[in-house]
């Protein structure tokens, strides 16, 4: 029941998706630019609705004289099939300004209409164009995180796991650069496409209805973790019932064998789905004080690593 209860989630927030920005009262329009991961188009697109078949970054830049030249790109949550884009990517977005650090929101291609790998080129696209972009947003091209929530977070963990150094012959400079993120920060991620610990809604909808085990083992995260992996920040909740814990613990056990850095936080309560702690009254998610802790380990995360120590780059 949970996981056909948050497949539906995800239909309604991509329903949501449509008519907030069909009203022009999107809640992504504070970004200072709108950015097409590809400008004459994605691969494998099936049109040019610019819902569904363009995959953007909206770029969320801090005030100047706060900025680290750090920068993340973000991956809002909804199953593989919506968007959570207030509360999982806008409010995020406002987050990582408010401690000096630029934001990429990332706009991803969904199901029905897309299936892997549409959402792997989508986020492995993304970190490119923010590396590429670094001199013109004033951000260090080796300092470029990736952080998801949700099926956002197993996308996000995919694209530290699953990435490239870029191809130094490639026409498109963009595709030159590596799509490696610096650092990975998972919030209540899913991991694992197999049961019993999957979330059914996000496999079936990334995966379709009777994936390979090949595939499935594929886009497990947990597998894929290497020495390369980056150095990363989960947080989860114990009692979260939609994506259960495991997924969390089973990515930095993973990370631990492999000797990469992490920090692992589990909290007591909470249901899933909160964003910072506040959670989202679009979506009748109540706050949970104690989850709201999260951002500030995070942040004190990301200052042991070194990850906030800088200076913005100078634009040419």
């Amino acid at each position: 029941m949970l996981s056909r209860a948050w497949a539906a989630f995800g239909c309604l927030a991509m329903v949501a998706l449509a008519a907030t920005g069909a009203r022009g009262d999107d809640p992504l329009a504070g970004a200072s630019e709108v950015v097409k991961l590809w400008p004459d188009g994605a691969p494998g697109a099936k049109g040019t609705d610019p819902v569904k078949d363009v995959p953007t970054l909206s770029v969320f830049l801090p005030a100047p004289d706060a900025a680290t030249g750090a920068a993340v790109v973000v991956c809002p949550g909804g199953g593989y099939g919506g968007l959570a884009i207030d509360h999982e990517g806008k409010q995020v977005a406002e987050w990582l300004n408010s401690i000096g650090v630029a934001a990429f929101v990332l706009k991803y291609r969904l199901a029905p209409a897309y299936r892997e790998p549409a959402m792997l080129h989508d986020v492995n696209r993304a970190v490119r164009v923010a590396r590429a972009g670094a001199s013109k947003w004033g951000v260090d091209p080796d300092r470029i995180g990736l952080m998801g929530f949700s099926a956002g977070g197993h996308l996000a963990s995919t694209g530290g796991t699953q990435f490239d150094a870029g191809k130094p012959d490639a026409d498109d400079p963009i595709e030159r650069v590596s799509s490696r993120p610096d650092r990975l920060i998972l919030v209540y991620p899913v991991i694992v496409m197999s049961e019993p610990y999957t979330h059914k809604g996000s496999a079936r909808n990334l995966l379709g209805e009777n994936p390979s085990d090949e595939l499935v083992k594929s886009y497990s995260s947990d597998l894929r973790v290497t020495p390369e992996t980056p150095p990363t920040f989960l947080a989860h909740t114990n009692a979260d019932a939609a994506v259960v814990p495991e997924n969390s613990l089973l990515f930095a056990l993973a990370l631990r064998k492999a000797g990469v850095p992490l920090e692992l936080h589990v909290f007591e309560k909470g249901q899933h789905g909160l964003g910072l702690g506040t959670g989202s009254r679009q979506h009748n998610i109540g706050p949970e004080p104690g989850f709201m802790a999260w951002p500030k380990l995070c942040e004190t995360w990301l200052k042991g690593q070194g990850f906030l120590d800088g200076k913005p780059a100078q634009s040419p």
